[in-house]
């Protein structure tokens, strides 16, 4: 699987080769220390008064080689993409080959950092339900009152979670018809592509 950079990653990653590879090797390192603890404009700022550019070029150099190594990461694309990947940008054999490096030494901890970011979402078990319809009371004798009672199980974090939830036909049947539209949506190529890229 290679990886599809838009153009704005394209000119982000062309300042790369107008530097030495110890100073790619270095943006490497800061791109996983970004990962870890955020943007730092100070080593922007540093980094730029040490090769004479603007510090704006210096965090889109890094920004760059961030997204290269998360998305490669996440795809988990084995050295031969990596490689037609980073080919098309028309670097130097050298730098193709640091790159590469960079990424084979840092994709496990990239990994890792990735996977302590996403969020802890509960997912689905078991569901139980049960149609509950009032016939009459002393009141009115003739009255129909259906409501439908679900009760909903969940795991979260190792344990299980349980909710319990009434509501009448009508509002089940919009809630149904909703989800519904949702999972057509996700068939769609935006959606899927979403979907890739934040697995």
């Amino acid at each position: 699987m290679l990886l599809d950079l838009s153009e704005e990653h394209k000119e982000h990653l062309s300042f790369l080769p107008q530097v030495d590879s110890a100073v790619v090797a270095e943006f490497g390192r800061i791109a996983v220390e970004f990962l870890r603890r955020g943007s730092n404009p100070k080593i922007y700022e540093g980094a730029a008064r040490k090769l004479n550019v603007s510090s704006d070029t210096v965090q889109h150099g890094v920004e760059g080689l961030t997204y290269l190594l998360t998305e490669s990461s996440k795809l988990m694309i084995s050295e031969l993409d990596f490689q037609d990947s980073v080919f098309v940008l028309g670097f130097s054999e050298e730098l193709n080959k640091l790159l590469l490096q960079l990424y084979l030494d840092n994709r496990k901890e990239i990994r890792t950092i990735l996977s302590e970011l996403a969020p802890d979402l509960p997912s689905y078990h078991s569901l139980e339900w049960r149609l509950d319809v009032q016939l009459a009371s002393r009141s009115l004798r003739q009255q129909i009152k259906p409501a439908v009672t679900i009760k909903l199980h969940l795991n979260h974090s190792g344990g299980h979670n349980t909710s319990i939830l009434q509501t009448d036909p009508a509002t089940l049947l919009h809630l149904v018809q909703q989800l519904e539209q949702a999972l057509e949506e996700m068939k769609t190529n935006h959606c899927r592509r979403v979907v890739r890229n934040i697995k």
